[in-house]
């Protein structure tokens, strides 16, 4: 994603990839790549270490196949098949240039800008491992020479702007605007098998405010409706690693209808989400709507730290224990519950008890300098700044129980357990392969349809055997207002659900995956 938002995208599961690539072309204007799978080294793990996770690559498969075009006509379709390894990211190829000049791709639903490493970056190592674009090799090439620069939170790029033709599947879109990278700073995008982006997001969100691809596609005529879709194959041990549909939606790839709903702000493909459930039990969370994004460039669903922590103390996962969270429920719990049993606004407790402000909507840290009160033993000024998140974290947990009728004492030994399991931000957390089957199923209310992630479809796991290792699909990200809190669905919710993009009416639509 971009700015700030895209700290997961490029630092999640980036490792081993080896690949071949043979195209095939029907007379609809179709191509289908095939790839080629191998399975990687478990031995072979300082890479993955590096970006937290290792994986498995592609094998090949060429086939021939004509879709029926739901949205326009056939020849206004076009499509793009992508690669996986395991469950974790996808990718695609394009060519930039006349001759076309081959780069792999992410196809990134959460950015909007094209960029791939130039013949003129020479000071980053990163150049060096990736294919690089050669301006002086294309007929098509038009200087433009404007900088740029990108920072996606786990790493950055910089550059300049370029126009050069640019092809996608059997799409050849004239005098595109890209970025050519000159600084890939840092071991992100060393070890990443991809070369660049391919920004699928609108342009309020692109960096120069550069014309995104897909716009260009619609206004040169090359696809009838500005729709795209996209299908990642969740199974891991079958050929295709996915398709991304331009122009259309292959009927194939889903089963029954789409549940659609309005994007609520351009920029990111950002719509209003409903609660999210935990074994069918809601947790109360998001029944006034949190935001959510559909994002293909992200591996993982990303949420609010207080809803990640009760999916991981469901499901066993291992964070990491937050003093301040067990300083508040040992401190403050009695009284937090005295206050919700009272029917107090719960979005004020932690302002009453004087961990918090209040801002009209939510509480805000108090962000004065810190005093002990030696007399007391409770914290002031800085202390209570730090102890205003887990407050309201606190009280997000203690209603949600209060709620199914559990006791007080219940409900404290509850939120005492929550606090050991509150993750590092942005990290990951582990769980017992052995206890997959016995996890509870995870939901999402999105346009009054609840969608369900079963432990299989949300829990990575990485190798075979006593060195396997499984990993939740879920990360805390904490976005503040007024843009948070957001959830990012990302490549673990679109995985199960087919999904598809549609400019033409501003909606996102979901469907179960076939």
């Amino acid at each position: 994603m971009g700015s700030n938002l895209k700290a997961v995208v490029l630092s999640v599961f980036l490792s081993t990839l080896l690949f071949s690539l043979v195209t095939s072309a029907s007379n609809d204007r179709l191509v289908r790549i095939g790839l080629k799978k191998i399975k990687l080294d478990q031995n072979n793990r300082l890479a993955a270490r590096l970006e937290s996770k290792e994986a498995q690559a592609v094998r090949a498969s060429v086939r021939k196949y004509h879709i029926r075009n739901s949205l326009g006509d056939s020849d206004k379709t076009d499509i793009v098949p992508l690669k996986n390894y395991l469950d974790a990211q996808y990718f695609g190829e394009i060519g930039i240039g006349t001759p076309p000049q081959i780069f792999t791709v992410i196809f990134d639903t959460g950015s909007s800008n094209l960029w791939v490493p130039s013949d003129k970056c020479f000071l980053s190592l990163a150049c060096y491992f990736h294919s690089k674009y050669k301006s002086s090799e294309s007929k098509t090439y038009k200087k433009n020479g404007t900088s740029a620069a990108i920072q996606y939170g786990s790493g950055a790029i910089s550059g300049f702007f370029s126009y050069d033709d640019v092809k996608v599947g059997d799409l050849v879109v004239k005098s595109q605007e890209f970025i050519e990278a000159t600084r890939e700073p840092g071991v992100t995008f060393l070890v990443a098998k991809f070369d660049g982006l391919l920004g699928l997001g609108f342009q309020e969100i692109s960096v120069g405010n550069a014309t995104p691809l897909w716009y260009n596609m619609v206004e040169q005529g090359l696809i009838k409706e500005p729709v795209f879709s996209f299908w990642l194959n969740r199974k891991t041990e079958e050929e295709a690693g996915g398709e991304l549909v331009f122009g259309g939606v292959d009927p194939n790839h889903f089963k029954g209808k789409h549940t659609f709903v309005p994007v609520t702000q351009k920029g990111y493909w950002q719509f209003d989400m409903g609660d999210v459930l935990i074994g069918r039990k809601p947790t109360g969370y998001c029944t006034g709507n949190c935001a959510a994004i559909a994002d293909s460039g992200t591996s993982l669903m990303a949420g609010p730290t207080t809803v990640i922590t009760m999916i991981n103390q469901a499901i066993g996962a291992n964070g990491v224990v937050s003093q301040e969270c067990k300083a508040v429920v040992e401190q403050y719990g009695q009284t937090i519950i005295d206050l919700l049993v009272a029917e107090a606004n719960p979005k004020k407790i932690c302002s009453k008890i004087g961990l918090c402000t209040f801002d009209g909507a939510r509480g805000v840290s108090i962000g004065i300098e810190s005093v002990v009160d030696e007399t007391s033993g409770k914290a002031s000024g800085g202390l209570r700044d730090a102890m205003c998140p887990p407050c309201e974290m606190a009280v997000v947990w203690m209603q949600s129980q209060l709620k199914q009728n559990q006791t007080q004492e219940y409900v404290l030994t509850y939120v005492n357990e929550l606090c050991d399991r509150v993750p590092s931000p942005m990290g990951e957390s582990s769980v017992d392969c052995g206890k997959i089957s016995n996890m509870p199923t995870v939901s999402f209310t999105i346009g009054g349809k609840v969608f369900d992630l079963t432990p299989q479809e949300y829990i990575m796991k990485v190798g075979e055997g006593p060195t396997a290792q499984c990993i939740s699909g879920f990360m805390a990200m904490d976005i503040p207002p007024p843009r948070g809190p957001l959830w990012i669905l990302g490549d673990v919710f679109m995985g199960r659900y087919h999904t598809i993009f549609d400019a033409g009416k501003l909606r996102v639509g979901f469907a179960e995956a076939a």
